[in-house]
């Protein structure tokens, strides 16, 4: 790499045996680095006349550049404060920048304020939500039910991303209120829009029933059927394909919910031809599951009373919470097993109080974290929708 550049790597200690040993085995065996970053070395090497190979390697000239590349290195990787100073000093040893969108390589300006305050996902996200919030203007909100029409036609014509917070109103234990699920996945919604980039994506209306009938046993609980939450979702999503919304993100409050959220979706793409997921906090269970110290924790347990402390203190009480982990005879049976089948039982069955996990392990301050990085890597998800088309998408995938 020195002798491509036209530096001496004597200077560095390596004896003229070890130069002309390193450069004569090179072309033959190769080294450990990644493919594009060997042949622009091979070219550059042969193109001064270092090495003589019979055929021209290829020129890979984004390699002498600051490469940003979505899936690996992100402009997001990077906090907001730092970026500015770090991009003078990449850029004060390279030939420029440039992003990579599908499989070319694009000049880019890292100095422009887009780049350069683009939202880093684990920085303070519920502060800049708070401050998103108060400084956009009511006319612009992204809660699609607060706009009118005009308003909405405007807004449609720049994001065509939204954001169905679905939840369910179901017993949570005799220490968390029936409305948890639907009030996380609305919180959820809302703090996500909030910590984007404008523009932000839109936030539907709350859908606040859900698939509960395993909580049956347990008053308060009220549910409907997999058909009507499917079918309700499903043309929900064409009416918002009418809309010009081409992405939709599904949040989903409570796992119940989940068959019935994946088969609308699975609809909703083969009819209208557009992009839906459904996340529940899939894209941070990794992370948060190593903060649970309880095994089997799944529903009103160290998880869900965690993040009710942190956001709705007042309405959790702290001296009914009790400990029901449930046992189960194979380890395939366990709810938080990597292993671990889907299946499906009445809660009354496993559990006297409903609870399955142990809240008295559950702190605001953990709560705290939890909602950080579920909005982080949510955030993270948007940013990247927002920025690819469909074909994009689907190039990225297969």
């Amino acid at each position: 790499m020195l002798k491509a550049i036209g530096k001496d790597p004597a200077n560095c200690g390596y004896s003229t045996e070890q130069i002309q040993e390193s450069l004569s085995k090179l072309p033959k065996e190769g080294i450990h680095q990644e493919s594009a970053g060997y042949e622009h070395l091979l070219y550059m090497l042969n193109e001064k006349a270092v090495i003589n190979l019979s055929k021209e390697p290829r020129k890979r000239p984004e390699i002498l550049k600051v490469r940003i590349d979505p899936p690996k290195s992100p402009i997001e990787a990077i906090p907001v404060d730092l970026r500015e100073p770090l991009y003078k000093i990449f850029l004060d040893h390279a030939e420029g920048a440039v992003h990579k969108f599908g499989r070319k390589w694009v000049e880019i300006d890292l100095n422009s304020e887009a780049l350069l305050q683009k939202p880093y996902p684990f920085e303070a996200t519920e502060k800049r939500a708070q401050k998103n919030m108060k400084n956009a203007p009511e006319s612009d909100s992204f809660v699609w039910g607060q706009l009118t029409w005009p308003e909405a036609e405007k807004y449609l014509e720049k994001v065509d991303v939204a954001i169905l917070p679905v939840g369910s109103i179901e017993q949570h234990g005799p220490h968390l209120p029936l409305d948890t699920d639907s009030f996380d996945a609305e919180y959820l919604a809302n703090q996500v829009a909030a910590a984007c980039s404008e523009p932000r994506p839109l936030v539907l209306p709350l859908i606040p029933y859900g698939v509960s009938y395993h909580h049956d046993g347990f008053k308060g609980t009220v549910s409907v059927n997999n058909d009507t939450l499917s079918r309700f979702v499903y043309e929900i999503g064409m009416s918002l394909a009418q809309n010009g919304i081409k992405k939709i993100v599904i949040i989903n409050g409570h796992g119940g919910n989940s068959p019935s959220l994946n088969f609308a979706a699975q609809m909703i793409n083969r009819d209208a031809r557009i992009f839906v997921s459904v996340d529940s906090g899939e894209t941070s269970d990794v992370d948060i599951y190593r903060m649970v110290e309880t095994p089997n924790d799944v529903h009103a347990g160290e998880f869900e009373t965690s993040t009710s402390l942190a956001i709705r203190p007042n309405l959790v009480k702290t001296a009914l919470a009790k400990k029901s982990i449930p046992e189960f005879s194979s380890r395939y049976l366990n709810f938080t097993s990597k292993r671990g089948i889907s299946w499906y039982a009445f809660t009354k069955k496993i559990s006297e109080n409903g609870i399955l996990g142990d809240p008295t392990k559950a702190t605001a301050e953990k709560g705290k974290k939890m909602w950080q990085i579920m909005v982080a890597h949510l955030v993270t998800f948007i940013e990247d929708l927002k920025d690819m088309s469909l074909d994009e998408i689907l190039q990225r995938k297969y």
